[in-house]
């Protein structure tokens, strides 16, 4: 188990479909140790739960080959070598006086962020507006619940949790015609620590990424960024953009951006500490409800939910796009993200490529100019 999940670990670059591609091919057709079906359930299913996706599934895979012991060793043999890489990569980036070649780097993958963003948003966005289909006005529903996203991200970034709930709640109201369902979540989704600084603003943001955040990937960005550049001054937008592009670059699941930001603030014990806290719901979720998954998969009130905080969550990255576009610092920056657009949609190339020729070029770039 430890061999085999650390192996997906490694290679597992190009974010959650990179995972699910390589989990099945793993589990379904060279093992057997899964059907085809039981496997397409579990994808649904997770889809269903809060926090990284692509990391539930790896856990939910070992749980069904080894039970719960198969679900701790394969989970941490799926994060180790990622978390390893992308602290080492950290400690590099984050120097006070980095090589020039280094600061290049950073920035030239930082412009080429946004363009991932609104790229990994139209992904999401297609399928998900292909399903909205049918009576009751469920499109015109899906536009504002993506536009409620957008617009939250951008202008109100710390109660974007809320809008994700809420617009979740509002389906699962109009599904069963009862508020008894919505109330459970109000005042979860109220709690708010932010008035502690250090260990405890830093836990309570890993905390948000790993249990309050809908799609993984780029929704974790402005739940982070507020708190990481704005209220506690741990990065500056462009080691902000560096973490991100960082969590892109590196095998194993996004959410180990959070471990960047946790180096920022205590070296490598608060990247351990946001990590570990960052995952543990995840972790949770399988060694207490793998067995439940089915009953959660056909639960219309689940469904119901994802239905509206699905499109908000759509929203949110679209919107984080223009979010980490802010956070540029050089002019020069600008034609890095119309190239990584083109590259993206045009070329219809992935992002790991993306990013490392925006980093390559934007290292080449310094490097000619003598200064960022």
């Amino acid at each position: 188990m430890l061999r085999r999940w650390s192996w997906l670990g490694l290679i597992g670059v190009g974010g959650p479909s990179a995972h699910i591609a390589l989990l099945r091919q793993l589990c379904v057709e060279k093992n057997d140790w899964l059907s085809s079906e039981d496997f397409e359930h579990a994808t649904t299913a997770v889809n269903l739960l809060p926090g990284p996706a692509s990391t539930q599934l790896a856990l939910y895979c070992a749980w069904r080959v080894r039970g719960r012991m198969g679900a701790l060793v394969g989970g941490l043999g799926f994060i180790t070598p990622g978390l390893v890489l992308i602290v080492a990569l950290a400690s590099l980036f984050l120097e006070t006086h980095p090589p020039l070649v280094i600061v290049g780097a950073s920035l030239g993958a930082g412009a080429a962020v946004p363009a991932i963003a609104l790229r990994t948003a139209h992904q999401l966005g297609a399928p998900s507006w292909q399903r909205a289909k049918g009576t009751g006005g469920a499109r015109p529903r899906w536009l504002v619940y993506a536009l409620a996203g957008a617009l939250a991200t951008v202008l109100v970034a710390p109660l974007l949790v809320v809008i994700i709930l809420l617009t979740g709640l509002v389906e699962v109201v109009l599904s069963v015609r009862s508020t008894r369902s919505a109330r459970a979540f109000v005042p979860f989704s109220l709690a708010h620590v932010g008035a502690l600084g250090g260990v405890g603003a830093l836990a309570w943001v890993a905390i948000k990424v790993g249990a309050l955040s809908y799609g993984g990937g780029f929704v974790i960005v402005p739940l982070m960024e507020h708190d990481v550049v704005t209220n506690y001054h741990w990065m500056s937008g462009a080691q902000f953009l560096n973490a991100v592009a960082l969590g892109q670059l590196t095998p194993g699941p996004v959410v180990l951006t959070v471990a960047v930001v946790g180096y920022a603030v205590r070296g490598i014990a608060g990247a351990l500490l946001a990590s570990a806290i960052a995952f543990a719901p995840s972790f949770l979720f399988i060694l207490g409800g793998a067995s439940h998954f089915e009953s959660l998969r056909t639960n219309p009130k689940a469904a119901a939910f994802l239905r509206g905080a699905g499109p908000c969550v759509i929203g949110s990255i679209a919107g984080s796009a223009i979010l980490l576009g802010s956070l540029l610092g050089h002019l020069w920056q600008i034609p890095f993200v119309l190239a990584s657009l083109a590259w993206l949609f045009l070329v219809r190339r992935g992002s790991v490529s993306t990013l490392l020729l925006a980093g390559g070029a934007g290292a080449l770039t310094v490097l000619a100019l003598g200064h960022p």
